[in-house]
């Protein structure tokens, strides 16, 4: 059976930004290691594996913004998205004080397989839905409260930028007067690491760009996305009109 390694929602829509979800879904396509890693379900429910409730905020935004949604169809353990081609993090062998059975002795030819069937696909789909559209970036991530043996993040919602911040200030303005929790600026990680998606499609061509990090519990239903949703999207339309873009 043919796995698809990616979706677009909403492929038409004309609005003024572009959605990307990299860590969509826990899905191991069956090319992969017969469609398992040698994890427990339980730890293939984990933020290790997917960004719980960003797909269905992607989702959310996408449809108050009429925008597009680029997701991946597989778990950020079995390929990273959201790592440079060439980053040793691309195919984790730990995560969070787990180790990944099945990418513990990964040959080269394996390696390649993944990039040219799952990661190469995805940029891919990014580049041709965003190549006929003068439009911005937005990326959208969820975090877990607590990492192993961290204390806890403070953060309900994290922006992260690189050297662009024209979208990112005026957002993190607009929500500093909104929540009662800290915004994070850059937080809880930093908003380049060379390669990444952002980096691959909006800061190389000089798009517009910001990255929206929500607390995983948040929106792990559909109550949840769809509150935040019509509160990132007012905001998001503004920080753009500010911009003037």
């Amino acid at each position: 059976m043919t796995h698809t390694p990616f979706f677009i929602d909403g492929e038409t829509r004309s609005g003024a930004w572009v959605i990307t979800c990299d860590h969509a879904t826990n899905t191991v396509p069956p090319h992969v290691n017969g469609g398992t890693l040698g994890l427990p379900e339980d730890e293939m429910q984990r933020h290790i594996a997917i960004d719980i409730g960003a797909l269905g905020l992607a989702h959310a935004l996408g449809a108050l913004l009429n925008a597009p949604v680029v997701s991946a169809n597989f778990s950020r353990l079995v390929i990273d998205p959201n790592r440079g081609a060439d980053d040793p993090t691309l195919i984790p062998q730990l995560y969070d004080g787990t180790i990944i059975p099945g990418n513990r002795v990964l040959p080269q030819v394996e390696r390649q397989r993944r990039i040219d069937m799952l990661y190469d696909p995805y940029h891919d789909a990014i580049a041709r839905t965003a190549s006929t559209r003068d439009i911005a970036f937005l990326a959208v991530h969820s975090f877990t409260p607590q990492l192993k043996n961290r204390p806890p993040r403070p953060w309900e919602i994290g922006v992260l930028s690189a050297r662009d911040r024209r979208i990112a200030e005026p957002l993190i303005t607009a929500l500093q007067g909104t929540l009662t929790s800290p915004v994070g600026d850059n937080a809880p990680y930093a908003g380049f690491f060379p390669g990444d998606a952002m980096s691959q499609h909006a800061h190389i061509p000089g798009r517009p760009n910001v990255i929206l990090e929500i607390r995983q519990d948040l929106i792990a239903d559909a109550r949840g996305q769809q509150h935040w949703a019509a509160l990132l999207a007012t905001h998001l339309e503004a920080a753009r009109t500010d911009a003037n873009l």
